[in-house]
């Protein structure tokens, strides 16, 4: 371990880190562009200069590494003279495009002018001006916001090991090129718009669709694979815009694949079902949340139950799901979609997972089963619960043997339609909070992003009603006490804290260890 100060704070970090990480973990922010943790060092937007006593002159703090008894001056004169050099630089032929750019906001050009920059410009000249260019994918380059850290650059050879990116031309008319005849349409380049420090790569579906400052953000967990990555769900108006990676080193790291970003709009359907319905007479009609509960339970009475669930359901809706079926001695089941699974080279153990489901691990660890077909499931006089699949591809006649289907998801299917006894409108990953379960065995927390349509309720709230009205012990009022009680029951989620999960999660107990939570189970 080194031994150092910074801005007057004493720091001791590992040897071999670096000035700006070990300023970090003091709490002093070195204002940077081209360094990022997920990359290689490159050094070249020269913004990190930093003061350091006995040094002949200022160090990049990105490529200087700690050493013991050194004296960081962050804020010196001298440093901050430095980086006012460098801003001037940059903002020589960069556009006031602020009100208009979709960094605005969020973009360190902005912030670290305002905090160090000049108050106004010596430049007179014309600023140049460059068209925008398609570079393929999602991506756009607007190359007069460029400012040539080469973050993109280094994240598409080193990470993507994909060389489609380059620095062409040199001094005041070097600008990023793209390879001739590729594009960036690797299920990962869309990390270059997150990449980007400024406005200059931007998400061609997110482009003026919102400012910064006028979006909620919650932490969430994609469902687009069972990698389970680490996101950030951004709503306006209670719509969600956008899903971005957020750091996890178990996980994704700082990274998300092409998949789960565009999976927002699966959130933002408008034929949701937002009203309990019962069928009476053969129709369908709106009814109140104790009938249509009752109704539900009603027809699994003297029946085997058989739960069609979907493999992207939270924990603690499989957990009660489980309860149910002991009650009424079933059996779950559920389907998975397959796909090409797409590795992330230069990031340990990051892919696209041909596994598009999020939750299949805590499925199959809750006892259910996958099945291809439900025909192998269901038997004649079953009764049988839909449980957020959208039965995609089913044939209604593959559920004909059942003698009552209950739905309970976010919109009814049309395999169902006409002959579903209820309806218990819930809500999506978005509307509600809880955990999932990823291919590693690692358990994550999920929050709220977006309020319900109608009068729709939390999924795990919805089938704890459920349980009770079958005969089960489903008092549970917050998805904790619902976990609580999996973790005691379970072996394979032992020693869990829903509180102690975080927002990086842990991994699944060991065989063989216990709870020590305190639940009524």
């Amino acid at each position: 371990m080194v031994s150092l100060t910074i801005e007057g704070r004493p720091v001791t970090v590992p040897d071999g880190t670096s000035i700006l990480e070990a300023a970090k973990s003091a709490g002093v922010l070195v204002p940077h562009y081209c360094y990022h943790p997920g990359l290689p060092v490159a050094g070249v937007c020269r913004m990190c200069l930093v003061e350091v006593e006995k040094f002949p002159k200022l160090a990049p703090a990105c490529a200087t590494s700690v050493g013991e008894g050194q004296v960081v001056h962050v804020h010196s004169p001298k440093a901050l003279e430095a980086r006012k050099g460098v801003l001037e630089f940059l903002l020589i032929n960069h556009p006031l495009d602020c009100p208009i750019c979709d960094q605005a906001g969020e973009c360190e050009l902005q912030d670290y002018t305002f905090a160090e920059g000049r108050a106004d410009s010596r430049y007179r000249e014309p600023k140049r001006f460059n068209p925008v260019e398609d570079f393929g994918g999602d991506v756009l380059y607007v190359q007069n916001r460029c400012i040539l850290c080469t973050r993109c650059v280094r994240f598409m050879d080193d990470v993507v090991h994909e060389p489609v990116l380059n620095v062409s031309e040199r001094g005041d008319r070097a600008f990023i090129g793209k390879a001739e005849g590729h594009d960036l349409t690797n299920p990962w380049a869309g990390n270059v718009v997150d990449l980007c420090p400024v406005g200059a790569l931007l998400s061609k579906d997110f482009l003026n669709k919102a400012r910064a400052w006028e979006l909620d953000r919650a932490a969430t967990v994609c469902t687009g694979c069972s990698q389970g990555c680490n996101a950030v769900a951004e709503t306006r108006d209670n719509v969600v815009v956008r899903l971005k990676p957020r750091p996890n080193d178990e996980v994704n790291q700082y990274y998300m694949c092409e998949v789960g970003r565009q999976g927002y709009r699966d959130f933002n359907r408008r034929d949701r079902a937002d009203q309990p319905l019962v069928r009476v007479n053969g129709q369908l009609q709106v009814s109140d949340w104790e009938d249509a509960i009752t109704v539900a339970a009603q027809v699994t009475e003297g029946r085997r139950l058989v739960v069609i669930a979907s493999p992207n359901l939270s924990n603690e809706s499989l957990f009660l799901l489980e309860r149910m079926i002991a009650e009424r001695n079933g059996t779950g089941v559920f389907r998975l979609s397959r796909g090409n699974e797409s590795v992330l080279p230069g990031a340990k153990d990051l892919a696209l997972r041909a596994e598009r489901a999020a939750n299949a691990t805590g499925a199959r660890s809750l006892g259910f089963s996958e099945v291809t077909q439900f025909t192998d499931a269901i038997r004649s006089g079953d009764a049988v619960f839909v449980v957020g699949d959208q039965l995609d591809g089913i044939n209604a006649s593959e559920l004909s043997a059942a003698s009552s289907v209950v739905y309970i998801g976010t919109a009814l299917p049309a395999a169902i339609a006409a002959s579903v006894s209820a309806v218990l409108p819930v809500t999506n990953t978005l509307e509600e909070e809880g955990t999932l379960t990823n291919l590693r065995g690692r358990v994550q927390r999920y929050l709220q992003a977006r309020t319900a349509p109608g009068v729709a309720r939390p999924t795990w709230y919805v089938l704890a009603d459920l349980l009770t009205a079958i005969g089960g012990n489903g008092r549970f009022y917050l998805p904790a006490e619902v976990f609580a009680a999996l973790a005691a029951t379970h072996s394979t989620f032992a020693g869990l804290d829903y509180d102690a999960l975080g927002l990086r999660g842990l991994p699944l107990a060991p065989a063989g260890a216990t709870s020590t939570a305190e639940v009524a189970v």
